[in-house]
C-alpha cells in the first residue's frame, strides 16, 4: 500500500463505508480484516458484535463497547451517533502516530450509505481528524440479481460504491457472472469490480482507493465515460469499464457486450429505477453557466442523485474543473493543466434514481461556451 493508503499523507485517518446485503460476506472481510496478521492497526465499527461473531481466543481486552484484538485492530458498535463514535476512537492516539491506520464503518440494515459518508464531510470535529476513503459495496453473486430485484437498498448500496466486490463467485458460472456484471455496471458505470470467493479479495482493493479524493478522480479513465456501445462516437480502449491496475481477472469485457446484445440490451425484465448516466461534450464549457447549471440540478434533484463526478474542460482555463457530490453535497476545484497533447473534453456520470437522460444531457451541453 502506498502512504496515501494509509493516510499518512494528509495526517488524517482514512474512513471506509462498507456496505453489503446480509449473507453478501461482510462478516467474513471484517473478521480478516481484524484478525489477519497483516501489520496494521485498523478500527472497525460494527452496528452489532453478535453479527460478526468475535472469537474470544482473539479478543485481548473489551473496555465499555470497544473490544481490542489481539493483532492490534479494535472493533466496536455503534449505540446511537456514529459521530461520537468516531471522536472516541480518536482519543486511543498513540504517541507521534495517527491513532489507527484506517477506520472501516460497516453499515447493516442502514440503506443508503448517503447519510454515513454526509456525516466525513459535514462535521467540522470528524473533518480534521479523518477523511472518507471510498464506499466499498459487497455483492453475493448468487442472490444479488433477486436482492436487486426486490429491495431499493441493495440497488442504492451499488449505486453508492466507489468499487464493487462481486463475492461468492465460485457458486456461479461465468455466463451469470457476465450477466450480474452487466446489470451491476447500468446501475453504476463508476465503480470498479472485483470478483472474490469468501471475500478472499486483498485489503488494498477495499482499503486505501481514494474514492473521494478529488485528485484520484482524473485517474478513472476505465469506468469513467463508459458510453453505451459507441454511442456518442467516440470508442475509446481505454473504456473497458475495467480497472485493470487493480483487477485480477482483466476480464476482456468484448464478451460482456457479444453476451449483452445476444441477449438484446434488455434480455431479462431487469430494468431498475436507478442507473448510471455518461455525459460528453467535445466543445469548451462556459464555467460560469456549467456551476449555475450543476448547482440548481444538485438543488432540485439532490435527493435522488446518490453519486456524481465529472471532469470538466472551461473555456480560458489551463486547468481542468474536477467535482464530485454526494446527494446534494457538492465539491469542486480546478486541478492539473491538461496537457498538451491531451484530447480535453468534458465528461461526466450521474447516478441516481429517475434521472431524466434527456433533460440531463440537453442541460449539459447547453453549458457549452
Amino acid at each position: 500500500m502506498t502512504d496515501t493508503a494509509s493516510g499518512q499523507t494528509s495526517g488524517k485517518i482514512p474512513v471506509t463505508v462498507l456496505t453489503g446485503y446480509l449473507g453478501a460476506g461482510k462478516t467474513t472481510l471484517l473478521n480478516r480484516i481484524l484478525t489477519e496478521d497483516h501489520g496494521k492497526r485498523y478500527a472497525v465499527i460494527v452496528n452489532e458484535f453478535g453479527e460478526i461473531g468475535i472469537d474470544n481466543d482473539l479478543v485481548v481486552g473489551a473496555d465499555e463497547d470497544v473490544f481490542e484484538m489481539n493483532n492490534g485492530c479494535v472493533c466496536c458498535t455503534v449505540r446511537g451517533d456514529l459521530i461520537r463514535v468516531v471522536a472516541g476512537l480518536m482519543k486511543r492516539q498513540r504517541p507521534g502516530k495517527p491513532a489507527f491506520d484506517a477506520i472501516i464503518v460497516e453499515t447493516t440494515g442502514l440503506a443508503d450509505p448517503g447519510p454515513v459518508a454526509q456525516t466525513f464531510f459535514v462535521d467540522e470535529d470528524v473533518k480534521a481528524k479523518t477523511q472518507l476513503d471510498s464506499v466499498t459495496a459487497l455483492v453475493d453473486a448468487k442472490h444479488v440479481m433477486a436482492r436487486l430485484d426486490d429491495s431499493k437498498e441493495a440497488r442504492e448500496q451499488v449505486a453508492f460504491a466507489d468499487r464493487i466486490i462481486l463475492n461468492k463467485v465460485d457458486l456461479v458460472s461465468e455466463a451469470d457472472l457476465v450477466e450480474v456484471e452487466r446489470r451491476l455496471r447500468k446501475l453504476n458505470p463508476l465503480a470498479p469490480i472485483t470478483r472474490a470467493e469468501r471475500a478472499d479479495v486483498p485489503l488494498d482493493q477495499v482499503l486505501g482507493l481514494g474514492g473521494f479524493d478529488l485528485e484520484r478522480i482524473l485517474d478513472i479513465k476505465p469506468e469513467f465515460a463508459n458510453p453505451g456501445h459507441g454511442e456518442d462516437g467516440h470508442v475509446h480502449d481505454e473504456h473497458c469499464g475495467h480497472d485493470h491496475a487493480h483487477d485480477h481477472h482483466g476480464h476482456d469485457h468484448a464478451h460482456a457486450h457479444e453476451h449483452e446484445h445476444a441477449h438484446g440490451a434488455r434480455g431479462h425484465a431487469h430494468e431498475d429505477d436507478i442507473k448510471g448516466i455518461s455525459l460528453s461534450l467535445d466543445r469548451p464549457m462556459d464555467g460560469t453557466k456549467f456551476t449555475a447549471w450543476l448547482d440548481r440540478l444538485l438543488g432540485e434533484q439532490g435527493q435522488n442523485i446518490l453519486r456524481a463526478k465529472g471532469i470538466i474542460d472551461v473555456s480560458g482555463e489551463d486547468r481542468r474543473l474536477v467535482f464530485q457530490a454526494v446527494h446534494m453535497i457538492l465539491e469542486g476545484e480546478l486541478q492539473k493543466p491538461w496537457g498538451a497533447l491531451e484530447r480535453r473534453w468534458s465528461r461526466a456520470v450521474f447516478i441516481g434514481r429517475d434521472l431524466d437522460e434527456a433533460e440531463l444531457r440537453k442541460g449539459f451541453e447547453a453549458c457549452a461556451a
